[in-house]
């Protein structure tokens, strides 16, 4: 299949037929409910080189899905009959229910049993099904959730990660045994070296936050510098860019520039969506582009970096001061993500980049 850089990550209200279609024509990579196997199955036939991933959740159970597949690795009934040390509990011995997600309850992920069984299930679940593998939600840093540690045993996040990064290998080795991927939500990995390369070992890695948290809060060009070794593997790289629910927002073309200047062309897929807006398709036509083998290395002026390859350019801000646009010269013979000629100057305002590809009758 032709290399492309789109990512679905659609795991929101029910698909749609029209939707799939969609889906098989234009993306790398897409993250759908483990219940769409349906779904799962029409994408692979289409377009065989789309990696279609199951939704799992590595942290949490969910008291409100009624099942009989679950986006959970324990679903709320089984941990029920599993024990109570299969919970996590405040220090009062009260269970913890996540603050911004309602009927979402923090599992005891140091608890061996929790882990094995969460990999038995995962592992029994895809064995043949369409699926390539899992993207693994909540592989998490910080408390995002209203956790409050300490917790008991007197347990703060410290804790937690180490546990959540053996359940990632202990699942990443299950699943590979069985030929699939294992592709988690590995959040902030730029805070701690070496975290991305371990957690993405056994398929890639999922990065929620790139760029920035929000539309309008972009990371400074230190912070996003630290993320670009994310874009090199191992494994497949998934990016989410912060966007306002359309396809118009520039924070989609600022990821994907970013994506071949420092990323090469290398095998990552982007998508840019609202916060949680995961049921709709978003695309622009610069995410079915190749633009082909880099010819140079990515050229630095200033916060502003620049590549050319073989088949097309790309060039992106990362400057936070609102003054610091950049003036660039655009090589001859390119088109812009309308099929219409490139100008021959573009100026790239903070956080906005351009991909431009070699015009095919020049």
């Amino acid at each position: 299949m032709p290399r492309r850089h789109g990512a679905w990550i659609r795991y929101g209200d029910p698909l749609t037929p029209e939707q799939v279609d969609f889906a098989a024509q234009h993306y790398r990579v897409a993250v759908l409910q483990p219940w769409e196997r349906a779904a799962a199955a029409t994408l692979k036939e289409r377009s065989p080189g789309t990696t279609v991933l199951a939704y799992k959740c590595l942290s949490s159970t969910r008291s409100y899905e009624p099942g009989p597949v679950f986006s959970s690795g324990v679903c709320h009934g089984e941990a029920e009959e599993g024990g109570e040390h299969w919970f996590a509990h405040r220090l009062d011995g009260s269970r913890i229910e996540w603050s911004t997600y309602p009927g979402h309850w923090q599992m005891a992920v140091w608890e061996e049993e929790y882990r094995e069984r969460w990999c038995d299930n995962v592992a029994d679940e895809l064995e043949g099904s369409p699926f390539d593998g899992v993207m693994a939600d909540n592989d998490v840093f910080d408390d995002y959730y209203g956790i409050a540690p300490p917790i008991e045993g007197g347990r703060g996040m410290a804790q937690l990660r180490e546990a959540l990064e053996q359940l990632v290998v202990g699942a990443g080795r299950r699943l590979n045994a069985a030929g699939k991927l294992l592709v988690p939500n590995i959040a902030e990995s730029r805070r701690e070296p070496g975290r991305w390369h371990r957690h993405a070992a056994h398929g890639g890695g999922f990065e929620e936050v790139w760029l920035g948290w929000t539309p309008e809060d972009h990371f400074d060009p230190q912070t996003a510098l630290a993320q670009m070794p994310q874009l090199t593997g191992p494994g497949l790289s998934v990016l989410r860019v912060p966007g306002d629910g359309t396809d118009e927002h520039p924070n989609f073309r600022y990821g994907l520039a970013a994506l071949w200047v420092f990323g090469g062309g290398a095998d990552a897929a982007l998508s840019a969506t609202a916060h949680d807006g995961y049921s709709a398709t978003p695309w622009i036509p610069e995410l079915d582009w190749d633009l082909g083998e880099p010819v140079e290395g990515p050229r630095q002026r200033g916060n502003c970096y620049s590549r050319r390859f073989t088949n097309g350019w790309a060039a992106v801000n990362l400057n936070s001061a609102p003054r610091r646009r950049i003036r660039y010269e655009v090589p001859a013979g390119l088109l812009d993500g309308h099929g219409r000629p490139a100008p021959e100057q573009v100026v790239l305002e903070p956080h906005h980049g351009g991909v431009f590809v070699r015009d095919p009758l020049a």
